[in-house]
């Protein structure tokens, strides 16, 4: 089934009801943003764009971001979302590698990347009017919905490609429609009443959440800065009422802060929905105390999007249960349509309680990356996907990260986990981020280094943090060097980057 029938359905269904937003002003009409699309699809043929064919987007956040995505599906061609704050000559080798047919982009951005574009790619660069895309192809016939199986291609993404280049992951449509149908169970749900806040990169998974929010004739709101603003958040869900949004860890740090600043508790903010990074125990828990229980975790990676598991807000806010803290510190338990077993290195599933790497199966897991058997090969075993994560479950079915197969340490014959330790310094009062990695050393293979930044202007001392982890974990686990910095190098995504911290040392 195409995606794109679900907007259809929404524009008869819904007609009326204001769909897009940009900040508090209304953009369309669910009956306009079904025919925009319909229409775009004619448009897109006419510049022979054909079934199958790759359609990249590279935009900042804006309404004609999900008007673009659905005529893209409504043609059966195939959505190449880039994150906008890559380098032209990043996203230059992404349209080349995907063979991207035609490419929509910033006005801004067009010269550069039309000058850096390679012989080896025939994509041609588009912008969107001030008017929008609607103005722009509405003099084209509304066309019918081309049919796709759920095997066909329909979001080619792209990693955030922390090392090396980054790989495309082959997303179906039976894929995402998996992971909206399952999100109303194991997630959250979704009425006509509320409204998806695009504040995180619609590139990524805030723009996958757009599905069931179409679905339920919910609306669709893009910040008028086009990003990440607390201020600009909190008067937006003042403005709706009953927001939903999707957001990085550091996104909701953020938000708690600027919440405590000005001694607020803001209203409006139903459900965010948080992933993509680690999330520190004490951030969570200052979080649920400034915000309430709005907060819902999930674990999903490109290759199995936003679907391996969820955390419930029930689970995230309790302070009852007598093993609340594990629970907070875990990633929740399997959704409905995988299947989640923690397996050694060959694949084999290990007792319960014993760590190991996390495998999935299931209907939103890839078959392969594109154009790529040998990375395929690598992490599907046996229909498993490996995810390349540690962890481990609990007798209940909470799994619990502990850290990327390739961030783990090993000193003297011990495996240490870098989380364990970056959340015990964490839970010092002066550290405002962390991040642990092993160092070769001579005699113990790897030694612990922990890159620290205080702060405001607070001073710290590697004797102090030494005794603020003795008190709390192993001390073959403390870390042998303090690095402190200004900030911790991120990519585009907010990843902290491990490979750079690395180097440094």
């Amino acid at each position: 089934m195409n995606l794109a029938h679900w907007l259809a359905r929404a524009g008869s269904e819904f007609q009326n009801k204001e769909a897009l937003f940009i900040g508090q002003s209304s953009v369309a009409r669910y009956e306009q943003f079904a025919r925009w699309a319909a229409c775009g699809a004619a448009w897109l043929r006419s510049r022979g764009v054909g079934v199958g064919d790759r359609v990249a987007i590279y935009m900042s956040n804006q309404p004609d971001y999900l008007t673009l995505l659905y005529a893209i599906w409504h043609l059966g061609a195939v959505a190449v979302p880039v994150n906008v704050k890559l380098h032209f000559k990043e996203v230059a080798w992404v349209f080349e590698n995907a063979g991207v047919r035609l490419a929509f982009v910033s006005e801004k951005a067009k010269s550069d990347l039309a000058r850096v574009l390679g012989v080896n790619t025939c994509a041609e660069l588009y912008t969107v009017p001030e008017a929008g895309f609607g103005s722009m192809v509405s003099s084209f016939p509304a066309s019918a919905v081309e049919t796709r199986d759920k095997d066909d291609l329909a979001w080619l993404f792209y990693t955030s490609g922390t090392t090396g280049r980054p790989k495309g992951v082959e997303i179906t449509h039976g894929m995402m429609k998996a992971m909206a149908l399952s999100y109303f169970v194991d997630v959250d749900h979704v009425s006509v009443k509320d409204s998806a806040l695009y504040a995180a990169p619609m590139s990524h998974g805030a723009g996958l959440y757009n599905l069931m929010h179409v679905l339920q004739g919910a609306g669709h709101v893009c910040p008028k800065s086009g990003g990440f603003d607390p201020k600009e958040i909190f008067a937006l869900g003042t403005h709706f009422g009953s927001i939903h949004m999707f957001a990085a860890p550091t996104m909701i740090k953020r938000l708690t802060l600027q919440a405590k600043a000005n001694g607020i508790r803001p209203e409006g903010l139903r459900t965010i929905v948080y992933g993509g990074g680690p999330m520190y125990s004490a951030d969570i828990i200052e979080a649920v105390k400034v915000f309430g229980d709005i907060f819902v975790q999930i674990y999903g990676q490109g290759e199995c999007p936003m679907a391996i598991s969820a955390l419930s807000r029930k689970a995230v806010a309790d302070r009852s249960h007598p093993r609340w803290k594990e629970r907070l510190a875990s990633v929740g338990k399997a959704q409905s349509v995988v299947e989640v077993e923690i397996a050694d290195k060959s694949g084999k599933p290990r007792p319960v309680g014993m760590i190991g790497e996390i495998m999935v199966r299931g209907d939103p897991v890839m078959k392969g990356y594109w154009k790529n058997p040998e990375a395929t090969q690598k992490s599907i075993l046996n229909g498993w996907l490996m995810t390349g994560d540690i962890g481990v479950m609990d007798p209940e079915g909470y799994i619990t990260l502990k850290d990327r197969s390739k961030d783990l340490i090993i000193s003297g014959g011990s495996n240490i986990y870098p989380r364990e330790v970056e959340e015990v310094l964490l839970m010092h009062e002066n550290i405002s981020e962390v991040s642990v990695i092993g160092a070769p050393h001579s005699e113990w293979g790897e030694e612990i280094v922990a890159f620290v930044v205080p702060k405001g202007n607070e001073t710290l001392e590697p004797a102090v943090l030494d005794i603020h982890c003795n008190y709390y974990i192993a001390r073959f686990k403390r870390p042998k060097r303090y690095i402190f910095c200004d900030e911790l190098p991120k990519n585009n995504y907010g990843k902290i980057l491990k490979t750079a911290l690395r180097d440094r040392v």
